[in-house]
């Protein structure tokens, strides 16, 4: 059994999140709620939300844990090329941009809208709601990509200090979220970022260089990295 929340309830220590042999591997406690204090706590804490609509909030810490190093992401070919293109249009004719924070709730719920695959959402209003608040604080950022005015891409997280946990990315047309996210981690490693938490081990984040650590290696990272100086001046900065 898992603990039950209330509003004020502390989260109980990670060590204590269910295991593979219980059938939810990561978690950790259910209820709470989402408002600006409790996300935060969760987050300096290595726990995450995740439940679909019609099931209560659900507390996870995932071991071992999905991130990214900033130092390792990795850029296809062809990539490169799009990247390239992108940044001649920024400078040039301007039909491609690359914006942070313009449009954060737009982002969320591009994100939470059905994927070609029928796979349903946890982005539900009551996360947009909960994002919306970290956001207009100050800790919750989106990078979007932009094709002639038109929002065809982008991703959003949450920021503490040198501490950067993405959430979830979408693309309507090729690449679109790849080149946001190519953005992304370029202006977070200088910033001194050093990893990007990802949560959940999947191939499409494998084979853009993120791997998995314990969870006792991340929540040592996190400590640290949450205590650092936050980010002043979000701002896409050039690849090349």
């Amino acid at each position: 059994m898992i603990p039950w929340l209330d509003d004020n309830a502390p989260f109980p220590d990670v060590s204590l999140a269910l295991t593979e042999a219980d059938g939810a591997p990561g978690l950790l406690a259910a209820g709470g709620d989402l408002s600006p204090e409790r996300l935060l706590d969760a987050y300096r804490h290595g726990i995450f939300p995740w439940f679909s609509a019609g099931q209560p909030i659900l507390w996870w810490s995932t071991d071992p844990r999905m991130v990214l190093f900033t130092e390792r992401f990795t850029v296809s070919h062809s990539l490169k090329k799009t990247l390239k293109k992108v940044q001649r249009s920024m400078s040039t004719d301007g039909r491609w941009q690359i914006r942070f924070d313009s449009a954060f709730e737009q982002v969320m719920r591009a994100c939470a809208a059905p994927r070609a695959d029928g796979a349903g959402t946890w982005i539900t209003e009551d996360i947009v709601r909960g994002y919306g608040g970290l956001h207009r604080r100050g800790y919750a950022h989106s990078v979007e990509t932009w094709l002639d005015g038109r929002l065809v891409g982008g991703a959003y997280g949450v920021c503490i200090g040198r501490m950067f946990y993405g959430e979830s990315m979408f693309a309507r047309v090729t690449d679109a979220s790849k080149i946001a996210l190519a953005y992304l981690v370029h202006f977070l490693r200088k910033q001194g970022v050093v990893l990007i938490d990802c949560q959940q081990e999947t191939a499409h984040l494998a084979s853009l260089g993120a791997a998995p650590i314990s969870r006792a290696a991340f929540i040592a990272h996190l400590r640290q990295a949450t205590r650092q100086p936050p980010i002043e001046n979000w701002h896409p900065i050039d690849l090349f």
